[in-house]
Parts: structure tokens; sequence; C-alpha cells
């Protein structure tokens, strides 16, 4: 069974920043790419963070120079650090293999507000 498990969302005002972390079971994460997605209502699920299994990493444009993806091997775990929160980055993340099928976790909703 696969499980993702995000946590670490909240209510932040403009320009915070948060940590949210991704616990991963029944797959085998240390060979797999692993993304953050994120979803604002009414709008589609967008990919903006990803990492390979060697560490490489790529964002969206939207969050370049803002967010950090990383991930822990040895413990199953993924990362996102974001910084310099903006209104827009509100949302609900998760995290999965890009471009699968596996199932969604719940996500943690991130939102920034004055």
């Amino acid at each position: 069974q696969v499980q993702l498990v995000e946590s670490g969302g909240g209510l932040v005002q403009p320009g915070g920043s948060l940590r949210l972390s991704c616990a991963a079971s029944g797959i085998a994460f240390s060979i797999k790419p692993m993304g953050w997605y994120r979803q604002a209502p009414g709008k589609q699920r967008d990919l903006v963070a990803s990492i390979l299994s060697s560490g490489g990493t790529m964002y969206a444009d939207s969050v370049k120079e803002r967010f950090t993806i990383s991930r822990d091997n040895t413990k199953s775990m993924l990362y996102l650090q974001m910084t310099s929160l903006k209104p827009e980055d509100t949302a609900v993340y998760y995290c999965n293999v890009p471009f699968s099928n596996e199932p969604w976790g719940q996500g943690t909703q991130v939102t920034v507000s004055s």
C-alpha cells in the first residue's frame, strides 16, 4: 500500500516561511523521483517542484528562487522549504511521484494572508 502523508502547513503572513514534510511508505522511495504539487480552489493541481532520486531539482517559474525541495532517502521523507511566501501561494500542497497514478494523500493547507 502506498501512503503519502503531508504535514507542516498552516497560516503564515506574506513574506513568511513554512517547511512542509511528506512521509512516504509502501514505495521504493529512494529510487523514485518525487514532487510537490499544489491546488488552489477552482484551479488545477500543478507540479511546483520535483527532485530526482539523485538529488537533481526543478521548479516551476512561479516558485523558483523561493522554494527548495529536498529529500532524505534514509527516512523516505520529502520536504519543501518555502520562503518569501505570497498570497498566491495559498493552496493545498500534495506530494507524489510526478506523473504517476499513485494515490494522493490528504494534502496540507498553506494559507498566506495578513
